[in-house]
Order: structure tokens, then C-alpha cells, then sequence
């Protein structure tokens, strides 16, 4: 069922599924997608006694900012405090966070600076966490290219781009980053409907510039990009997953051993699966959130 409910700086849209009594986990789409990534994850999860939440991130869907004045920031910080401002407005305590990409990122950020609020973690690509200021440093130009779609959006060309072609673009992504998923037109145009957001645009792109310390932040999150700066461990127990065919963030990267996973951890491999893993191995990704309600039972 969907739901809204209001924060400092939105009004936040979720689904809600299952047991109100139920333990709590939150489920965190990514870019570009939204909440239909979790369609067959979370009747899995509730069938096991969970209340799943699903909320639309800052830009998506119904999700509105309150205020015309609010800076329309995508920043890592700024998705770390919605989602803690969601826990907060639902009188959540603690909850098992799961999500990949932006999603992922959020939980992450929410995992490593406010712990108490994590019962534990699952998290695609692993440590997601952004190193700002090493973000300048090339890497090896087989990463490099695959990041061209973030290369683009720092300009004015293809944030217009973007803005004219929003759908052609995300579904070009969808392909590129999902080499092996065959998904159809009904499908994409199920979640493409979320990038109408009038927001959508603008949070994207400054997303993929604040990463790059192209574009200041907004001044409200300051202090909390302060403390990631700093790459804060993990201190929950997590279980990252990676997809072996994800043509944006191939295994081996930020999930294997990491050391900044402080807590019981592991790292999975999904076979057949690429970046949007949820929706291509939705029970591979339930397994993993099941998995870390049983590690914390």
C-alpha cells in the first residue's frame, strides 16, 4: 500500500507491506530505478514475518521536496539523512537496511554513522560510502568508460540530455548495466513513470557533479559529509552481494574484504545478475536480508 509521510525537507512516498508488528526492514532503490525493483523481494520477506518499507528517493515518483527554496541535492549525505528522517517519522527504532546503488549508499551511510539505527546491512557493491576528495584521481580506463554516463552529466549538454530524453537514457543504462536481464516494455515503463518527478533532473545531476566536488552541497548535511570523509567502518552485520554480469561495478571491487566492514560479514557473488539485482535475483537479495534478521535474531 502506498503511503506518505512527512520529514524536514519531504514528503517521503513508501509502500508498505506486511505484519505492522513485524520487524522492520527497509528496502532502497537506486538510479535509475525505483520502488518496482522489490516487487517479488518484499512478499518474500513478509512471508517471513517482516514489515517491508519501500520508499521513493528524493526526485522519484510521488516523493516532493516541501519547499521551492530547498536545494534539489542528490548528494550521499542528504540520502543518508532522508532515510533516517523516514525511520524517524515512522517511530522506527532499528531496522535491517537493504539497498543497492543510491539505495545502497543510503543504508550505508545510515549504517557506518548512526549504527543503533541498523539491526545489519545488505549492500550491492559493497562499501558505498563516497571518497570526495579523491574523486579526481583517474582510475584504470576499463572503470573509466564505464562511467561516462556520470562524465556527461557534468556539463550542460548532458543535463539537458537528460532532461529532453530521460527515458531513452535510463533505459540505455538499464541495458548497459544489466547485460543479461531481458526485460520488457511494460516493465521499464512501470518504473520510468518515476522519473517524471519534477525534481528528478536536478537531483541527478547534481548527484553525479557533488561526487565529483564539481557543485557545492547543501549547507544542512555539512557536518555529516564531514564525518564520511573520513570513510567511517561498518559496524553492523552486513552481507554485500555483487552480480557477476554488472556492467557498471564488476565483482571484485568495493565488497571483496573489505576492512572497513568492522562486524560479521560476507561477501556473495550472484550468478546471472547484473547491476539492478534485486529485481533480476530478487531471491538472492531476500536470502540476503533473511540472513541477516537470522545473524541478529
Amino acid at each position: 500500500m502506498l503511503k506518505r509521510v512527512t520529514t524536514p525537507q519531504l514528503e517521503i512516498a513508501y509502500d508498505e507491506q506486511g505484519d505492522p508488528a513485524g520487524w522492520p526492514v527497509v528496502l532502497l532503490h537506486g538510479f535509475p530505478y525505483d520502488i518496482h525493483a522489490y516487487a517479488e523481494v518484499a512478499p518474500l520477506l513478509t512471508a517471513q514475518g517482516a514489515r517491508v518499507l519501500t520508499p521513493y528517493l528524493r526526485g522519484y515518483g510521488p516523493t516532493r521536496f516541501l519547499a521551492p527554496t530547498t536545494l534539489r541535492s542528490g548528494q550521499q549525505a542528504a540520502l543518508g539523512a532522508d532515510l533516517l528522517a523516514l525511520l524517524d517519522a515512522l517511530e522506527i527504532e532499528q531496522a535491517v537496511l537493504a539497498g543497492y546503488d543510491w539505495g545502497g549508499r543510503a543504508a550505508c551511510v545510515v549504517a557506518a554513522l548512526y549504527p543503533a539505527r541498523a539491526r545489519g546491512l545488505v549492500s550491492v557493491n559493497g562499501y558505498n560510502i563516497q571518497d570526495i576528495a579523491s574523486a579526481g584521481r583517474p582510475a584504470d580506463p576499463r572503470k573509466e568508460y564505464r562511467m561516462w554516463y556520470q562524465y556527461y552529466l557534468h556539463g550542460d549538454r548532458g543535463a539537458a540530455g537528460l532532461a529532453e530524453q530521460r527515458r531513452e537514457f535510463c533505459r540505455l543504462l538499464w541495458s548497459l548495466w544489466s547485460p543479461t536481464w531481458r526485460f520488457d516494455d511494460d516493465v521499464y515503463a512501470r518504473t520510468a513513470a518515476a522519473f517524471d518527478n519534477p525534481d528528478f533532473v536536478d537531483v541527478v545531476v547534481h548527484s553525479y557533479r557533488h561526487r565529483f566536488g564539481l557543485v557545492e552541497g547543501d549547507p544542512l548535511f555539512d557536518e555529516m559529509e564531514r564525518l564520511l570523509s573520513a570513510k567511517p567502518a561498518i559496524g553492523v552485520p552486513t552481507i554485500t552481494l555483487e552480480g557477476d554480469t554488472d556492467g557498471v561495478q564488476p565483482p571484485g571491487g568495493r565488497a571483496a574484504g573489505s576492512s572497513r566492514f568492522t562486524a560479521r560479514h560476507e561477501s556473495r557473488i550472484v550468478p546471472n545478475a547484473g547491476h539492478n539485482l534485486p529485481q533480476e535475483a530478487p531471491l538472492a537479495f531476500a536470502t540476503a536480508v533473511l540472513d541477516i534478521k537470522a545473524w541478529t535474531a
